[in-house]
């Protein structure tokens, strides 16, 4: 009867475990013979001879062993062979050479190994826990996690979930500006999940393109309720980033809808990446037509897809390249991985102006910051400046007359006269200058006749 108490309370205790631990009964059955079984192993060197015996809904549980009938006085291992004098107490048919089995009460071993079994126990719930979570959160990856600063560290942050878990933000995830407060509530999406030497670790991240696609997901309803789709995303955290989207109805514009009424959607996924520029474009299956969707804002004049090499070829007029690429090739960069194109832009000029030169190039003769006002108002070629009226040159790059008199003189050195007149380039006029020379005893030097003294 007290075995049966004992292992009545034993099952409570489980039931506690399955209410705290979120384990189901059936798994902490098996929990509960394994450690028993650990246990047992220890004491006897095995436990192959033993049963257990789990009974839910009773509360029972059961110890049984099994051992071979020897001769009285042939038993050499207890745990494993039994006299047949001991045995036909137990089976009245018992005989050598046959099997017995008897009941254990596990309580009568001590008081150790009720404390061993209690270890046991509490390692193999502790490993489960692991193991599940592990489970859990590997399912989750890619999902959207909001999480309370905890601490926060030089290279990484520590952020506790609802539950309690323990979510670690490394700095190489963050985006740039981000500034974070013992706290402060954060949203992330689930990167990844180690598991070495028996710790868990999870892994967020903010700077990840899934961290992208799940803002849109709780901001735009269309794309929550499977209207539109994100087909294709590519990013520079906190700087910049570029996504494609498709609409299974022709009555939604997935661009619009992603942008919102005068940008109210979109307005609060910029502040939550700090200012990322995000630029939506509707996907196509065209090639040609995404690269050129994929290189706005700037206006492409020709392309040319190579299929086999994964390249596209983009001819853009020359005011068009630096958009084209971007601040730091950023633009450029976005299209490429946006695509899954190699891009590589040329210049599309005329057939006359073949013999147009970069404006880099002049470097030695023009300094480099007039250089970059120039390329800021859209000229990046010499014909591109000389092109422009000097009067209109000197309003747009707001420069002084003598800096643009000098570009002009430059650059046109550089080219045949009839070039520039096909071009309608004008020099500008030459600034006459009156020199006085000679000494004070020249004659040019001497006072007039009203400036004579004896006047």
């Amino acid at each position: 009867m007290a075995q049966k108490q004992a292992h009545a309370s034993m099952t409570e205790t489980l039931a506690e475990f399955k209410e705290l631990k979120n384990i189901d009964k059936e798994t902490l059955i098996n929990v509960l013979k394994s450690a028993f079984m650990s246990v047992l192993s220890k004491m006897f060197g095995t436990d192959e001879n033993f049963t257990i015996i789990v009974s839910p809904e009773m509360g029972d549980l059961e110890i049984w062993r099994n051992r071979m009938v020897v001769a009285d006085g042939s038993v050499q291992n207890p745990n494993l062979e039994i006299s047949l004098s001991d045995a036909l107490p137990l089976d009245p048919d018992a005989e050598i050479g046959s099997e017995v089995t008897d009941s254990i009460n596990f309580a009568s071993f001590g008081r150790r190994a009720i404390l061993n079994l209690r270890q046991a126990l509490q390692g193999k719930v502790l490993e489960l826990q692991k193991e599940n979570l592990y489970k859990k959160f590997q399912e989750r990856v890619g999902q959207m996690v909001s999480a309370e600063v905890y601490q926060v560290w030089k290279r990484e942050a520590l952020l506790v979930d609802d539950e309690g878990n323990e979510l670690l933000l490394p700095k190489s995830e963050q985006i740039p500006g981000d500034y974070f407060r013992k706290g402060e509530s954060v949203h992330a999406v689930i990167d990844h999940v180690d598991y070495e030497n028996n710790n868990i670790k999870i892994y967020v991240s903010r700077t990840s393109q899934e961290f992208l696609k799940r803002l849109f997901e709780l901001n735009v309803p269309e794309i929550g309720d499977g209207l539109i789709t994100i087909k294709r995303v590519a990013r520079i955290p906190g700087e910049r980033a570029k996504m494609a989207v498709e609409s299974y109805d022709d009555r939604i514009d997935p661009v619009g809808a992603c942008v919102g009424m005068n940008g109210s959607r979109i307005r609060g996924i910029v502040r939550e990446l700090k200012g990322e520029n995000i630029d939506v474009m509707s996907y196509t299956t065209n090639s040609s037509l995404f690269v050129q969707r994929a290189l706005s804002p700037a206006k492409v004049s020709s392309i040319e897809i190579l299929p086999e090499e994964l390249k596209a070829e983009v001819y853009l007029s020359p005011e068009e390249v630096p958009m084209a690429i971007g601040k730091n090739a950023s633009n450029i960069k976005l299209a490429s991985a946006l695509t899954g194109y190699k891009i590589e832009v040329f210049r599309d000029i005329e057939e006359n102006d073949e013999e147009d030169i970069f404006l880099n190039e002049f470097n030695d003769e023009i300094e480099d910051w007039v250089l970059e006002v120039l390329k800021n108002i859209g000229c990046n070629t010499a014909l591109s400046v000389l092109r422009i009226p000097r009067a209109e040159l000197i309003s747009k790059a707001d420069l002084e007359e003598s800096t643009v008199d000098h570009v002009l003189e430059v650059l046109s050195s550089e080219f045949d006269p009839e070039e520039l007149e096909r071009i309608g380039f004008t020099a500008p006029e030459a600034t006459e200058e009156v020199e006085i020379e000679g000494g004070a005893d020249s004659e040019d030097s001497k006072p007039l006749p009203s400036e004579s003294p004896e006047a």
